[in-house]
């Protein structure tokens, strides 16, 4: 049976050794464990070995399983970073603590209506979701429209952008995208990158990410 507890320690041990290996470059970044389509029981496991900061795909298997997470462990954060529809909007805010995945308009301003109406008392962070390799079928919001973007949202919606998140074009080195991701949030004053996965986390890591989303690597192979 895979031990998750080992697995989440490796890695843990891994981002270590790799921040002090890049200290010139590294942001020191937090592990996002990354628990979309497995069980409670499971993520229990590495929740009780010490860990805080998880991930999930999809709002409303999140809502189904981190509301008695939540009610029975305390500091717990959840990120969401799968695509956001905005009917789902109000279920993400119940639940997540992190929407990582803002990439339009709408989703803006039905957030800042709900902030404004029903969710003032809560704290959130949001990233842009950069659709970094321009590529058709990804959702994210173009580098040409990025700072238009940004800038629509914290001047005329007052909503706090808080970082920057993507996902390569799976079929490249990653590298040159996570060093323009980093460029990006450093050129937009942003401190956070969310960037690198199980596969590639260690490139990452290298270029200034601030979160890693690391799914599989501890949990295994989803089936």
């Amino acid at each position: 049976m895979l031990d998750v507890v080992k697995n989440y320690r490796d890695i843990i041990s891994q981002i270590s050794k790799l921040h002090k290996e890049f200290s010139q470059t590294s942001k020191n970044p937090k592990l996002i464990a990354v628990s979309k389509t497995f069980p409670e029981e499971i993520i229990k496991k590495v929740i009780e070995d010490g860990h805080k900061i998880f991930g999930e795909n999809k709002v409303q298997e999140a809502f189904s399983k981190w509301k008695s997470l939540k009610n029975n462990y305390d500091n717990l954060e959840l990120h969401l970073i799968g695509p956001l529809q905005s009917n789902k909007v109000k279920t993400a805010l119940e639940i997540f603590d992190v929407i990582q995945t803002i990439d339009r308009e709408k989703i803006v301003l039905k957030i800042k209506d709900l902030l404004n109406s029903e969710y003032h008392d809560r704290t959130y962070k949001f990233f842009v979701q950069v659709n970094i390799g321009d590529e058709e079928q990804k959702s994210g919001v173009k580098i040409s429209d990025l700072t238009d973007f940004i800038e629509w949202t914290i001047k005329d919606q007052k909503l706090k952008v808080d970082g920057l998140m993507c996902i390569p074009p799976y079929d490249e080195d990653p590298s040159l995208y996570f060093n323009l991701l980093r460029q990006l949030c450093d050129q937009h004053n942003l401190q956070h990158a969310s960037m690198g996965m199980t596969n590639d986390f260690e490139k990452a890591l290298k270029f200034g990410a601030t979160y890693l989303r690391v799914g599989s690597g501890i949990f295994g192979k989803r089936s």
